[in-house]
């Protein structure tokens, strides 16, 4: 049996524009195990190690920046173990953000280990461990989740599973049925190779933003510039948001990109979770009112915040 850790309240509210109702975010809590060395792995040896267990996940990580940049309101599903739920739920309230966890009763918390190298700016290689994050089912959503709602983020982490695909199906459908917008984060190059480009643009149909990174972009598109592929995909979802990470953002629109945004520059040491800022901050700023350029320039400031800090969230609210 399914136990329920926490609910976002706030019901009886109708979604009255991007700057009155609330940011519901579906997706994946997970713990990050950070592990930054300088160089390459020691193959069957030790390698020296700065090692730390911070809370994570790419639908987490992206309610506690949009909480952090001014979101009124935050809420966020998601799916994880006994072994960690309390401390997955104390560090989401720190940050701001009105946790709804569904507690598995089988499978532990997702663990993904963040393998960082310093001496090649700070990039990243995850081995993960998806846990109950990617257990999340039907039976865990309620249409009452939108109430006083205004935007729907969803992490595209959720499209790799048969239940959390159908979950998202779900969702998806019923933010359209009361004119509640969708944004949607691929999430992972390597999972989309396996998953197929047909089969996800089919799985985001009724998606009003698509916020891919640049490899993202480039697998699900087949084209090897970025450019051409934020193009293409602005061709299936009215708003495409391609990160490029250090080399900022494009914004495109109906086949044709219509802004590139500058980065920000900043000295990494992990760039985990760089993308989930962004993602999170681009969201907050369109609760302010402003026009997508604008947000990905915001995006993009989050960005250069994040890759300065060691693990994928936020400073913690006071």
């Amino acid at each position: 049996m399914t136990t329920r850790l926490s609910q976002a309240s706030g019901a009886g509210r109708e979604a009255a524009g991007a700057a009155t109702g609330a940011l519901l975010v579906v997706g994946d809590v997970v713990t990050d195990v950070v592990a930054r060395r300088r160089g390459p792995l020691a193959t069957g040896t030790d390698t020296a190690a700065s090692i730390r267990m911070v809370p994570g996940g790419a639908g987490a990580n992206v309610a506690c920046w949009a909480a952090h940049r001014g979101c009124p309101e935050v809420r966020l599903l998601g799916r994880v173990g006994m072994d960690a739920a309390a401390w997955h739920e104390r560090e989401l309230i720190a940050s701001g953000v009105r946790p709804r966890l569904v507690i598995d009763p089988e499978a532990p918390t997702g663990t993904v280990i963040c393998l960082v190298d310093t001496a090649a700016a700070a990039e990243r290689t995850f081995l993960t461990d998806s846990g109950a994050s990617l257990r999340l089912e039907p039976g865990d959503w309620s249409d009452a989740l939108l109430d006083g709602v205004a935007r729907l983020h969803l992490s595209g982490y959720l499209l790799f599973s048969e239940p959390s695909r159908a979950l998202v199906a779900l969702a998806v459908a019923s933010a359209r049925a009361r004119g509640v917008a969708v944004s949607l984060d691929p999430a992972s190059a390597g999972f989309l190779a396996t998953l197929g480009r047909d089969r996800f643009l089919s799985l985001v149909e009724g998606v009003d933003v698509l916020l891919p990174s640049r490899d993202e972009a480039c697998v699900l598109t087949g084209l090897p510039d970025p450019v051409d592929a934020a193009a293409e995909l602005s061709r299936r979802v009215p708003l495409v948001v391609a990160k490029q990470g250090a080399e900022g953002a494009l914004v495109a629109r109906s086949g044709a990109v219509c802004a590139r945004v500058p980065a920000v520059s900043a000295r990494p040491r992990d760039t985990t979770g760089a993308g989930d800022a962004f993602t999170g901050a681009f969201l907050a700023a369109l609760f302010t009112g402003a026009e997508p350029e604008e947000a990905a320039a915001e995006g993009c400031r989050a960005g250069a915040l994040a890759v300065a800090r060691v693990g994928g969230r936020p400073p913690a609210a006071a």
